[in-house]
């Protein structure tokens, strides 16, 4: 039998072995130790189960929980012992994961009749438990997929059935664990025993929270007191993200494509115009009611605008304006980023490179002086401020704003919901968070990522409007998102309103623009699993033609086309 070579980049050994040898075989063979257990391993940058065979020569990098590709196979392991519990325990209903809350996932029991009470929670726990102790394998097979679909039938996942009707792929990915079958968006784990650590617990109604396996580590080990805190929360009606997220739920059911599969069978079936029109319209309908609870807060003259990268931030600053000078109103449109300190004063972080994310790198001082001439001012022009990126220098190219007491500031930056932004009375601001908070789902367990709409959003967008290759965007995008996780997600729920800035046929379009720029990621690159991971996401969703979207959508923001001037 022909051999293979393998380098382990654990190890740094390199070494042949028989084809046909499996990962775990490899993993015992060179002894690699993580810290903690070796869930799968990434094969020429490419995710792979540890029952995966070699065949040919393989760069391997063995990874765990503390790689964040690991961590989403834990997590999806663990979801579907959930599943099979829920399943167990009562064979009438099935588990749907609904969205992610911190530091866990929200799902609800569906099929239920009254409420999810706490001693069905600790017999959710127990059986988890019992799930967990037993080392049932997660068995995957590939199959053609009308046998794939005739498997989800039996198993009662409907809107399975569907998505691959109109997926239209030869051969689907089936998992099976002991007596139940389902099908996961990604790997998992070789069996239920490497999911040691997992809680759940209650939240309201029918719902449950699914904690992540870190959340002891990251809110100390008083886990029941953060649950508590959640749990009343929904009693006093939930947070202003978690209505937010329950809103867009209850709107895609009454359009009837709470699903993608619902979503690909309408496009395919009567093409996506009607389904553009109304979730534009939503939209327009939405801004123009927070255009009307600003004018209804007696002394608002401020607008603060904050929301994560590619939530179109800046369309819907330039469509709220619109709707506010509707209303009579003038209104001023400025950027916090016009008011960075000069670059030898940017703060630098851990690693002494310039922190342009941390609030210290605003001029807060001077930011607070403008606004409080403009708070002051009855028609008088006030010169405004252009940073100069290249330079690092505020300067001031003649941009003015004339104030008047009729005039509403609208300030947008990732700083606008932190309260040490502005030394400003807070009677006089309006506070709104925006962020793409995409509610539709591939299916009952494998809701759709805001985070993988954002990324997808802004891959499209730099590579139109800045010359960034798909491969740019995902370099940053780590950063990115610790940046997020530090200035802007702490402070969300400071906002007087939450606007919700996702589109439902959204996917579907911007597939065919980035498609192309992940296929350009070479394999040699340390992206291309998570390039592979997104065609395949892509792949799920029915492609829509852009040509009735209007020229002032969100959505344009990233396209082009746009009739607004950014």
């Amino acid at each position: 039998m022909s051999n293979v070579e393998i380098i382990c980049k654990n190890t740094g050994i390199r070494k042949e072995y028989p084809m046909g040898v499996t990962l775990a075989q490899i993993a015992a063979d060179q002894q690699v130790v993580l810290k903690d257990d070796i869930l799968g391993a990434k094969c020429n940058n490419k995710l792979r189960e540890l029952s995966y065979e070699v065949y040919k020569p393989k760069t391997i990098e063995f990874i765990d929980i503390n790689d964040s590709i690991g961590y989403a196979m834990y997590l999806r392991s663990m979801v579907f012992i959930l599943f099979k519990a829920v399943r167990d325990l009562w064979p009438e209903c099935t588990l749907k994961v609904e969205h992610a809350l911190p530091l866990g996932s929200y799902c609800e029991i569906l099929g239920r009749n009254g409420e999810l009470t706490l001693d069905m929670v600790m017999k959710l726990r127990d059986r988890m438990q019992q799930i967990v102790d037993a080392r049932l394998p997660f068995v995957r097979t590939v199959l053609p997929t009308e046998e794939a679909i005739e498997i989800f039938k039996k198993n009662r996942l409907n809107e399975k059935v569907l998505l691959f009707q109109t997926r239209r792929e030869l051969y689907t990915t089936v998992y099976t664990l002991d007596d139940v079958s389902n099908y996961f968006y990604g790997y998992l784990v070789p069996h239920t025993g490497y999911i040691k650590n997992f809680h759940i617990d209650r939240y309201f109604g029918n719902g449950l929270i699914a904690m992540r396996p870190d959340a002891g580590e990251i809110i100390g080990q008083d886990t029941r007191k953060f649950l508590s805190t959640l749990i009343q929360e929904a009693l006093d009606g939930g947070s202003k993200l978690f209505k937010t997220f329950q809103e867009q739920k209850d709107w895609l059911d009454i359009m009837g494509v709470p699903y993608v599969g619902n979503l690909n069978k309408v496009v395919l079936e009567e093409g996506p115009g009607r389904l553009i029109k109304i979730s534009e319209a939503l939209q327009e309908k939405k801004i123009a009611n927070i255009a009307d609870m600003v004018v209804k807060s007696p002394d608002c003259r401020i607008v603060l605008i904050s929301g994560p990268s590619s939530s179109g931030k800046t369309s819907f600053c330039k469509r709220l304006s619109i709707q506010l000078q509707v209303l009579g109103y003038q209104t001023a449109e400025i950027s916090l980023d016009d008011y960075f300190v000069d670059r030898e004063k940017t703060p630098l972080d851990e690693n002494g490179e310039y922190d342009f994310e941390c609030i210290e790198a605003i001029d807060r001082e001077f930011f607070n002086q403008q606004l409080d001439q403009m708070l002051q001012a009855k028609n008088v022009e006030i010169k405004l401020p252009t940073y100069d990126f290249r330079d690092g220098k505020r300067k001031f190219l003649g941009k003015k704003v004339k104030v008047s007491p009729k005039t509403i500031l609208i300030i947008e930056g990732i700083h606008g919901l932190n309260p040490a932004l502005t030394t400003i009375d807070p009677r006089f601001t309006f506070k709104i968070f925006v962020s793409a908070l995409t509610h539709i789902s591939i299916d009952t367990q494998n809701p759709v990522s805001s985070t993988d709409n954002r990324l997808i959003r802004r891959m499209v967008r730099d590579n139109n409007f800045r010359g960034n290759t798909a491969l740019d965007t995902l370099s940053r995008w780590a950063s990115v998102r610790r940046g997020e996780n530090k200035n802007i997600f702490p402070y969300q729920e400071n906002a007087d309103v939450m606007f919700n800035s996702a589109l439902l046929f959204e996917l579907g379009v911007l597939k065919k623009h980035a498609e192309p720029l992940l296929r350009e990621i070479p394999e040699s690159s340390e992206h291309y699993g998570e390039a592979t991971r997104l065609l395949k996401f892509l792949s799920y969703f029915v492609s829509i033609d852009e040509k009735e979207i209007p020229p002032t959508s969100i959505l344009r923001e990233f396209l082009g086309e746009s009739s607004f001037i950014y």
